[in-house]
């Protein structure tokens, strides 16, 4: 049985507007690293502001990270965070081909959106910025397909795809567990191995994707992410480095 990780708090919610929101509440009270997990949220919440479905037994958690290093690390534990789910999927389920992952935070299963990254943070407090990582798995069950937007992947559910229940208690061990190793690996030796590992799981690389933002939309061959995290895309002219989008196959 996976152990808890040394140095990560713990903390677990029958009910809470947000675990984003708990989150930046109890920041500035904390010594270290904390997970907050929340059996039912009220006021659930995605990327770019969006409703995040989540129904009983489905996994809802934020962790909350006070990092010292150069500000623009912090978005790139959003790789940290996804290789982390990776494992726990794989050590659950123990089928490391069905899962995949797809730029810049979501995680798939047999090619449908199971679970998905959304990183906020809170200013500079004491010499520290407080980052939080919150995570949704659709472990029991998934959203409808029309609950989502046009073209976006089907969602589905680690049950409904593979027949394993878990609780969301158990799963967060194993996802705390694998967080601490990628995370140690961060502090010890920078993104590049955090990026060649994420590289080796990514979703349609070598393959056209779509990149839109509000303003604008990028076609093209996916060709790596780069040193700083961006999506790399060959179009017809030339190629084309992304800081932030939505990815459409």
């Amino acid at each position: 049985m996976t152990d808890w990780p040394d140095g990560y708090g713990r903390r677990l919610l029958d009910e809470v507007d947000s675990t984003l929101n708990e989150a930046a509440r109890i920041a500035p009270g904390l010594a270290g690293p904390e997970w907050i997990l929340a059996r039912h949220q009220t006021a659930a919440r995605g990327r770019r502001g969006r409703g995040w479905a989540s129904p009983a037994g489905n996994f809802s958690a934020t962790l909350v990270l006070r990092l010292n290093g150069p500000a623009q690390h912090a978005a790139l534990r959003s790789f940290v965070a996804a290789l982390a789910l990776f494992d726990a999927c794989v050590a659950v389920t123990g089928r490391p081909e069905a899962f995949s992952l797809k730029w810049p935070n979501d995680v798939l299963l047999n090619g449908g959106k199971l679970a998905g990254i959304l990183l906020e943070s809170a200013g500079v407090a004491g010499g520290a910025m407080p980052l939080f990582i919150g995570i949704g798995v659709n472990l029991a069950e998934a959203p409808p397909a029309d609950a989502v937007e046009a073209r976006a992947l089907r969602p589905v559910s680690l049950a409904g795809e593979t027949g394993m229940r878990i609780a969301p208690e158990a799963f967060l061990t194993e996802l705390a567990a694998a967080f601490a190793r990628y995370e140690a690996q961060f502090a010890a030796y920078g993104f590049a191995p955090i990026r060649e590992a994420w590289l080796s799981r990514a979703a349609r690389l070598g393959q056209p994707v779509t990149a839109r933002t509000g303003t604008s939309e990028t076609r093209g061959t996916f060709e790596t992410v780069d040193a700083e995290g961006q999506l790399v895309l060959m179009t017809p002219a030339g190629r084309v480095r992304i800081p932030a989008a939505d990815v459409f196959f």
